[in-house]
């Protein structure tokens, strides 16, 4: 046998060792290593408004507290808002629901003739046998429930605290690891840094934009159907439906649906056309220009980047996509060299699309 063989089985085993070791660590820290990342990007996002407010004299730490302040303030006002707005439609809607239930079984009996009354149709739903079961895992869920919640709240705090470190020592960050890089690869650095907080500053500028034109639009719609609180819905529709990816748009358009309903039947399919409507003006004609002109991304490549980063991450990978691909797409160009085109190549594109200009890079 060869002197090295042995060697060689034990340096083997001790990679295939130290790869699934890595592998389970890998796996053991995924959370973790998730929250992290949605704490750079939020980092990334209020880096601007810390700067300049350090740029004047503020204590960056300080000037950290006071944006995470405001946001925080934003936030429980408007859920504070919403709930005590919801309590009380809700409140309304069960002390309304025994006269919709005696209009629905009066029509029911009148179209098909039918002898049914709402105490009877109560009394066999509370001693049906799927409602008791029904109560019975609802009762046993509700430690899962509260385990959830509390899962929730820590993940909050652990991205919470990861974004505040991340913001108000961005400076000394971005020296720690410029100094262990050589001079060079330290002005790559510090220019992808700054691209990436141009790229998504830009990516929720623009959905913020677009979360004010669709709020001012529903609002439009709620106040002329007269529907109460058309302001809080408004903006519950606007931050919903732009900041909570997939089922965002479905989440938003779910309680103006229930209000109306409070008001009018009919006003929730109105509600529902309206929001049916304006998410295809939103996915086809408002999203790829102002998305395409702040991350400067092609619609085709949002698109495909938000499916991507479902795929991997779920809805966190979807909401950070868009400004990551922009980031390195933006920090690539740089490495790129592109040449003039000549003129036949110029006609040849130009007569294979008659019916849209162009503008083609390099010329005017």
């Amino acid at each position: 046998m060869p002197r090295w063989l042995p060697r060689a089985v034990v340096l083997v085993l001790a990679l295939v060792a130290c790869f699934q070791l890595g592998s389970w660590a890998f796996h053991q820290l995924i959370g973790l290593l998730v929250n992290i990342l949605i704490a750079f990007f939020l980092a990334l996002a209020i880096e601007p408004a810390v700067a300049r407010m350090a740029a004047r004299g503020m204590r960056r730490g300080f000037a950290t507290f006071l944006v995470f302040l405001a946001v925080f303030g934003f936030a429980v006002g408007f859920l504070a808002l919403l709930g005590s707005m919801l309590a009380g439609q809700i409140v309304a809607m069960v002390e309304g629901f025994p006269n919709y239930l005696d209009s629905v079984i009066d029509s029911i009996n009148a179209t098909f003739h039918t002898d049914l009354s709402r105490l009877d149709i109560q009394d066999s739903m509370l001693h049906s046998d799927w409602l008791q079961k029904y109560v019975q895992n609802s009762a046993s869920g509700v430690l899962d429930v509260s385990a959830t919640v509390l899962g929730g709240l820590f993940k909050l705090l652990t991205i919470g605290l990861f974004s505040f470190y991340f913001a108000a020592d961005g400076p000394r960050l971005r020296r720690a690891l410029c100094s262990v890089l050589p001079p060079a690869k330290q002005a790559e650095v510090l220019r992808a840094w700054e691209i990436a907080v141009a790229k998504t500053g830009g990516y929720l500028y623009s959905r913020g934009l677009m979360a004010l034109i669709s709020g001012v639009a529903h609002y439009v719609l709620l106040a002329v159907l007269g529907v109460p609180y058309a302001p809080a819905l408004a903006v519950w529709v606007g931050l919903v439906s732009q900041f909570i990816p997939t089922i965002g748009t479905y989440l938003a358009g779910a309680l103006p649906m229930l209000i109306a309903f409070t008001v009018n039947p009919w006003y929730a399919l109105y509600v529902l056309g309206f929001v049916v409507v304006y998410q295809q003006f939103e996915n086809y004609v408002l999203q790829p220009k102002l998305t395409s002109r702040t991350v400067d991304i092609h619609p085709a490549v949002a698109f495909g980047s938000v499916i991507a980063g479902t795929a991997l991450l779920g809805a966190v990978g979807a909401l950070i996509a868009i400004p990551a691909i922009a980031t390195l797409q933006a920090f690539l160009g740089a490495y790129v060299k592109r040449y003039a085109l000549t003129e036949d190549a110029h006609a040849s594109t130009a007569a294979s699309r008659p019916w849209n200009r162009v503008r083609m890079p390099g010329r005017r």
